[in-house]
């Protein structure tokens, strides 16, 4: 078989669009099970200092790396609590069987906690 110029040219214009542009952008991870993979966690907060948001948005981590919370108990404002453990990325009113008591933070950012009620264990608000 003899090539031309031309159909040699089609060839390697071919192979150069194959390989040209930026590579495909990686898969956003469909499962998170641990804090490191939670956006929006703030850095350098102080333990017991004010805080705004108790509903979304509400981790951050102290200078030591101790992961905290805004939490508002009765008649004071928001502050930086200690959290209990937090266990990545969870559906609100999913199943959360084996996690009671842990936290966790919604897709959209909001404050869940793993609770027990009517013989079943779910995702609910943390902030209410």
């Amino acid at each position: 078989m003899r090539l031309t110029v031309a159909s040699m040219a089609a060839v390697l214009i071919g192979v150069g669009t194959l390989t040209a542009g930026p590579p495909p952008a990686a898969a956003e991870p469909t499962e998170c099970n641990d804090p490191f993979c939670v956006p929006g966690i703030t850095g350098g907060v102080v333990l017991g200092a004010p805080c705004g948001d108790t509903a979304y948005y509400v981790y951050g981590t102290t200078s030591w790396g101790r992961l905290v919370f805004c939490g508002s108990p009765r008649r004071y404002e928001p502050r930086y609590f200690r959290s209990p453990p937090m266990v990545g990325i969870k559906d609100e009113n999913g199943n959360c069987t084996g996690y009671e008591n842990d936290v966790a933070q919604a897709p959209d950012g909001l404050f869940l906690m793993c609770v027990s009620k009517d013989g079943r264990s779910f995702w609910e608000r943390g902030d209410l």
